[in-house]
């Protein structure tokens, strides 16, 4: 059984490779998958604040707000809301129901500040761990 400091480490390792993933694809032009990867960062490091915070597994929940809520994290208005629009990436992505809109919405400068906003979260994030 994995202690709780190797599970934390895993969080921390994986996010920090899909944030990665996320520069790497946007360079390559591939702007809705470096955003799901942007979300799935931001979900891997709160799952890590959940750990050490609370001592639990973390839920089986991608809604960031509500992750970063189980992790005790206080959110100013902004912080929400941008947590929220990162949320809607991981369906957008994901889903052919949405891709389609969502390939309009994820352009290169769209893109590219949610990519910097990701970035600023986890930096703010991995402080709490």
């Amino acid at each position: 059984m994995k202690s709780e400091r190797e599970v934390i480490r895993y969080w921390l390792t994986a996010s920090k490779e899909d944030f990665e993933s996320a520069e790497i694809l946007y360079q390559n032009k591939k702007y809705h998958h470096a955003l799901f990867f942007c979300h799935l960062s931001i979900e891997r490091v709160l799952k890590a604040v959940i750990i050490k915070s609370t001592k639990t597994a973390p839920p089986l929940i991608h809604d960031l707000v509500r992750l970063a809520e189980k992790a005790a994290v206080t959110l100013s208005e902004a912080q929400k809301n941008e947590l929220a629009e990162i949320t809607t990436f991981n369906i957008a992505a994901r889903y052919d129901d949405y891709k389609l809109s969502f390939r309009k919405k994820a352009k290169k400068q769209f893109s590219l500040k949610y990519l910097k906003k990701t970035k600023k979260v986890l930096q703010w994030l991995r402080k709490n761990t």
